[in-house]
């Protein structure tokens, strides 16, 4: 299984620059909607599982969704879960999967041309072979 960034999702949408309303958006996912969506996909540009506050659970409940997908989930340098983007990251190129709505559609597998890092942090990863 593979996982992307809220960066990535925003610009596969055409807002490159509004990552952290991607965040918001999937904050707000009911868990009954139908096909489910798989938000615990969606990490940040480094690859770190994004905190939810104090006192809450929800990076935990990701970290397990993605162990149970075969995502290994590690510690980095400042105690923080994260995601090797390298190994586990999917970053098709914008206009190659089917978004849905203006029916634009591409390569469904999802193995568009990684990306290089740029203005907004995002990381260079293999391309992947399955859909997020």
């Amino acid at each position: 299984m593979h996982v992307t960034s809220y960066g990535h999702v925003a610009k596969l949408i055409g807002m490159p620059r509004h990552s952290r309303h991607v965040g918001q958006a999937l904050k707000f996912v009911s868990p009954d909607v139908q096909p489910p969506i798989p938000w615990y996909r969606v990490v940040s540009s480094s690859g770190a599982i994004s905190s939810r506050g104090p006192g809450t659970s929800g990076a935990d409940v990701q970290r397990q969704e993605l162990e149970a997908e075969g995502v290994e989930v590690g510690v980095g340098r400042m105690g923080d879960m994260r995601v090797d983007l390298r190994r586990f990251g999917w970053f098709p190129a914008p206009g190659t999967v089917d978004i849905g709505g203006d029916g634009a559609a591409g390569d469904e597998a999802g193995t568009g041309e990684p990306e290089a890092s740029g203005s907004d942090g995002e990381d260079v990863s293999e391309p992947g072979d399955e859909r997020l």
